[in-house]
């Protein structure tokens, strides 16, 4: 077998190094710098030492967004649809900017007419008034068994009772006050308070696992100055991002979702500090 020529070697190897010349050109690749500092309230900058960065092909902003779209929540007309109250405070809830029926001065909201047209208002009126604790208040005379047995007796009882309800509450309009604490049994806003719970513990779980899965490009830690480094990252935009971890020093608590470009054969250095930063406190 016939040993290939030292000119030959020279050739391929030329070849070889303009086809690899060639490829980095096509992927040119960059450098990250970063640099993370904290500022507490009146205080110097501290560093945030031995913290994971994550280099992200997409704003996580963008990505929890995502997230939370596709898990969706039912809106508040169809929440209230759902609801197994009656079709009169179903109707209240719809015209009112309300679901906490237990909020303090709810009863400001709450009208005569209210009262004496939705069921569960009528019913927490007449137990906040019940025992005498409000003197002078109309007492109903019509019973329920009149109602099929002499319906004529009870259609009349039960309009002079209401009429008089009617002129009580307008001339008393203190009488209502402590209705909210008979109406926590049929109060909408705990139902509606878990769902939104659940819903932002479903984002929380399922953004940092998507960030991570479809969008991450590398991920660093910094050292005790708060800096890191990361090699090699083709040329191209990326966000540094912390996810859903908070950065901390003091009283101050901060996530960074920060755009960076990387261009090819250069180092691009960012500073991250409270300025580019978002409250976490803010944040969902």
């Amino acid at each position: 077998m016939r040993k290939a020529s030292p000119l030959l070697h020279g050739a391929l190897l030329c070849c070889l190094c303009v086809v690899v010349h060639k490829a980095d050109a096509q992927n040119p690749s960059g450098t990250l710098d970063l640099m993370a500092r904290v500022s507490p309230t009146a205080a110097r900058p501290e560093p945030v030492r031995q913290f994971t960065f994550y280099v992200l092909t997409r704003s996580y902003t963008e990505i929890t967004k995502d997230v939370e779209a596709q898990d969706v929540v039912p809106s508040r007309e169809k929440f209230i649809d759902d609801l197994k109250i009656s079709p009169e405070l179903k109707e209240w809830l719809r015209a009112h900017d309300v679901l906490d029926l237990t909020a303090p001065n709810i009863d400001r909201l709450i009208t005569p007419e209210d009262i004496l047209h939705v069921p569960e208002f009528l019913l927490a009126y007449q137990r906040t008034n019940s025992g005498g604790v409000t003197p002078g208040i109309p007492k109903p005379r019509y019973a329920d068994a009149d109602k099929t047995q002499n319906p004529a007796r009870y259609e009349k009882q039960h309009e002079e009772y209401f009429t008089a309800l009617k002129k009580f509450i307008h001339t008393h309009p203190e009488s209502e006050s402590g209705m909210e604490m008979e109406l926590t049994g049929v109060n909408p806003q705990v139902k509606w308070a878990q769902i939104q719970a659940d819903h932002k513990k479903r984002v929380l779980r399922l953004a940092p696992e998507v960030a991570q899965t479809k969008y991450l490009a590398a991920q660093t830690d910094t050292d005790l100055e708060g800096r890191a480094s990361v090699a090699n990252l083709p040329a191209g935009n990326y966000w540094v991002s912390t996810l859903n971890l908070d950065a901390g020093a003091g009283d101050t608590r901060v996530r960074w979702d920060v755009p960076v470009a990387i261009q090819g054969g250069r180092t691009s250095r960012i500073e991250l500090t409270n300025l580019n930063a978002t409250d976490a406190r803010s944040t969902p």
